[in-house]
């Protein structure tokens, strides 16, 4: 019941945050808590009260602590496992820049210092892993992005203490506001909508989760000799206006929040405090089975010793009368900040809605149900799948939800409602979604007859068959388990001669070899298969570097009979092929989607996106599981192990895969222009892939790649200009766009 009562407390005061309103919302919820013998951890922000539902006893002593403001927010995860190698960490593209020796020291006012004597800012691309120890590599310069319309793009700033000036363990909190970007035509993306920033936190030691902050105005704090790394995220939509956007970070240094003469309450006083609060405790707790009249009079009384307690000086520099407590002043920002240009060009063409290749990855249902608590096939299992599933939509991923089986039979579905429901056309009409898994049994146990014969009889009529696929097992081993796969798909094929069924494998049966090397019974599978499977799904670690090798596997294939050929990745490959290990280089986790583009690859699938170690909490320490690459199976983490919001957190590698699946439409979008050897001729030309061991490492040649593909067939334009003319200038200035759009 105190529960309840809590959290209802905190959704009526949501709507009134303000300065005046939140020790109310504390004081109230203490009172609550202690009423009902639990103890809560509370944490005070800026205008909302965080309750985390742990046994912790308050003592007396520690009562006043918890009033303090975090401007940080995030708390860093602890984290079970071992760190992984990788290509490198760190990213730097010339030298480093001198650290003057002439930073302030001693007691340092903020206000009165330039924020550049105070920290280092610089500007690095998504592709950088930016970790705790990396140094300036370079000086600030304005950030200069190019992006088509329907597309995400990143970029960090990088922050680094020069000197102290907040309290113990701290160097000081900083104050980062950014601006909407604006065209000269007035057109604009609105901060917080189509601009997004987030904190880089460290996994393993590596640069991995990204923590959302607060925008237009975020205070983070920093610790001494460290580096933070912000992220920052521009969406663009596919009906935005084309033309030059600009934009301006501010970053100030600031005081962190002054002691006040609250804080500095003696003993006398704080016990005074507690025999009000205690009182309150004593008129509240003894009202299970009174009159409602004797509990009316009862909260009044408590109403009053509340109030008394808000109007003494413990709480008085947060009255009306004070004003806002935290706002900047305009003249502090103007000239003492320091200023973080951003320039965008969004070009005139669309990345399409539904993604050119299907990229299939999997969500373990039971991760799910086992750390947020939610019982299979209820209506909270219901709403923690449709959230999941929405959420990875944002990156061009098709999901499927995935039941982990003996031998590796594996239940995957991509919509957890049956085909009759009407979230099942919600589901599989979403233009977003490229394709979609039909599950082989129901995903929810029950007693319809015939429910796979009924199941694609509903689906054969939609329009979005086309995109329906079977994924009945994982990597089958022996001539028993493909003879398995083989008698699932007969029965499929049997209701739906069309439906299309897709099997993983590396190898052939081992116990009864279909050529005389490991490769060339690997290359015979498809035959073997021949018809129950339609897409022949392989590792990319079987190919090695042998690029070559891709156009024996495809040349065994029948396209004309609706077979394709698919790849994965899981464990391997390893360094330095590219892949998504926690520890690899940023173009290394880009380059995945290059690869599967030049081999010829119509479609990629992964073993698992958020596949942690179990935890019943979702708070609990993240753990990779044992026995596989770090980070391998996780790609994004429960947004609880950092603060209190139920949204997932991405990681950099979520992101970069992302932005390889936009690059990806790029390449097809120049293909579907020029012609394949063209788009394999700009490849080489600008060094950003040329094979599994020779990709960039740098993030140049892939800005040199896209504005080459950007230009779409206009290679080029004469402008003839009348000497003199009252058009000249308008002319000109056309002339100077044109350049600057590429």
């Amino acid at each position: 019941m105190v529960r309840q009562l809590v959290a209802r407390l905190l959704r009526d005061r949501a709507a009134d945050a303000s300065e005046d309103h939140w020790a109310t919302m504390v004081v109230l919820v203490l009172v609550l808590v202690l009423c009902s013998g639990v103890g809560f951890v509370v944490v005070v922000e800026k205008g909302r009260v965080l309750l985390g539902c742990e046994e912790v006893v308050m003592m007396e002593e520690e009562f006043l602590t918890h009033l303090g403001a975090n401007p940080q927010g995030i708390v860093v995860p602890p984290v079970e496992g071992v760190a992984g190698g990788g290509t490198a960490y760190g990213w730097n593209d010339g030298g480093g820049v001198h650290l003057s020796n002439s930073s302030p020291r001693g007691s340092i006012d903020p206000s009165e210092v330039l924020t550049s004597d105070l920290v280092h800012v610089w500007c690095l691309p998504s592709t950088a892993n930016v970790g705790p120890q990396e140094i300036p590599s370079r000086h600030l310069e304005p950030i200069n992005l190019l992006a088509a319309r329907n597309e995400r793009e990143s970029v960090q700033i990088a922050l680094r203490p020069k000197a102290t000036w907040g309290g113990s363990g701290s160097a000081g909190v900083v104050q980062v506001q950014c601006s909407d970007l604006t065209s000269t035509s007035g057109d604009r993306l609105v901060v917080g909508q189509s601009i997004t920033l987030r904190r880089v936190v460290s996994i393993l030691g590596v640069p991995d989760a990204l923590v959302p902050l607060d925008l237009p105005i975020s205070q983070i704090n920093l610790a001494p000799g460290e580096t933070t790394a912000l992220w920052v995220s521009i969406d663009v939509p596919s009906a935005q206006p084309q033309g030059q956007y600009e934009g301006e970070f501010f970053i100030t240094a600031i005081k962190a929040e002054a002691e006040s003469p609250s804080q500095r309450l003696g003993k006398a006083d704080r016990h005074q405090l507690y025999l009000e609060l205690r009182n309150c405790l004593d008129i509240m707790e003894p009202v299970e089975g009174k009159p409602l009249d004797e509990v009316v009079e009862r909260a009044k009384s408590v109403n009053t010793s509340l109030r008394r307690v808000l109007l003494s000086p413990v709480f008085s520099e947060f009255s009306t009368d004070n004003g806002p407590v935290d706002m900047m002043d305009e003249d502090a920002i103007s000239n003492l900040s320091v200023r973080v240009k951003l320039n965008l060009t969004v070009w005139d063409f669309i990345l399409p809605a539904t993604p050119s290749l299907p990229a299939v990855f999997g969500i373990s249902d039971t991760v799910i149900e086992d750390r947020f608590g939610v019982e299979h096939g209820s209506d909270e299992w219901y709403e923690a799948l449709d959230q999941h599933f929405k959420w990875l939509l944002h990156y061009r991923i098709s999901p499927y939800f995935c039941r982990w089986g003996g031998n590796m039979r594996v239940l995957t579905y991509t919509c957890p409602w049956p085909a009759d429901h009407p979230k099942s056309d919600e589901y599989f009409s979403d233009p977003r979604l490229a394709a979609y898994a039909v599950p082989y049994s129901q995903a929810v146990p029950g007693a319809a007859k015939d429910y796979l014969q009924k199941e694609i009889d509903i689906l054969r009529t939609k329009s979005h068959w086309k995109k329906a696929y079977f994924y009945l097992w994982d990597e089958p081993l022996n001539l028993e388990q493909y003879d398995m796969v083989r008698n699932m798909a007969s029965k499929i094929h049997t209701y739906a001669p069309d439906a299309r069924v897709l099997t993983t494998y590396y190898c052939g049966p081992s116990d009864a070899p279909l050529g005389p090397t490991p490769f060339e019974a690997f290359v015979k599978v498809p035959k073997f298969l021949r018809p129950h499977t339609q897409i022949y799904c392989t590792s990319e670690w079987v190919l090695g570097d042998r690029e070559d090798l891709a156009k024996e596997i495809i040349s065994e294939l029948q396209p004309e009979n609706g077979e394709e050929w698919w790849t994965y990745v899981c464990l391997g490959p390893s360094d330095p092929h590219p892949n998504w290990h926690i520890g690899m280089r940023g173009t290394q986790h880009r380059a995945v989607f290059w690869r599967v583009w030049k081999e010829g690859a119509t479609g990629f699938l992964y073993w698992g996106a958020n596949c942690y170690e179990k935890a019943t909490v979702p708070s609990a320490e993240i753990s990779f599981r044992r026995g596989l690459p770090p980070g391998d199976g996780v790609l994004y983490y429960p947004g609880e192990v950092f603060s209190s919001s139920h949204q997932p957190v991405a990681s950099v590698r979520l992101e970069r895969i992302l932005s390889g699946l936009q690059d990806f439409e790029y390449l097809q979008l120049y293909t579907s222009r020029y012609g394949r050897g063209e788009g394999l001729a700009l490849l080489e030309k600008t060094g950003m892939y040329q094979g599994p061991e020779r990709y960039t490492l740098e993030h140049t040649p892939i800005d040199v790649m896209r504005e080459d593909l950007a230009r779409l067939g206009c290679k080029r334009m004469l402008i003839f200009v009348v000497k003199e003319d009252y058009l000249t200038i308008a002319a000109k200035n056309y002339y100077e766009k044109l350049k600057r759009s590429g």
